[in-house]
């Protein structure tokens, strides 16, 4: 689960890099939700997941703003 988690967070931080916000907002989705099961099964930290997902979602509004 760990590794899967990493692999949507890459792919979600890909997306947000080449600015495609609709791309963008389904892999930030996808890596949230990852995050979110990670943390509630123990696997990571509550913190630790609250802080990839804001670091995400602070990409993801920099990409819709520059839109």
């Amino acid at each position: 689960m760990r590794t899967e988690t990493r692999t949507f967070v890459k792919a979600a931080r890909a997306q947000i890099n080449e600015g495609e916000p609709d791309a963008a907002k389904e892999s930030v989705a996808v890596a949230v939700r990852a995050l979110d099961k990670a943390a509630e099964k123990g696997i990571i930290h509550k913190n630790n997941a609250a802080r990839r997902k804001s670091r995400l979602l602070r990409g993801l509004a920099k990409v819709d703003q520059d839109k």
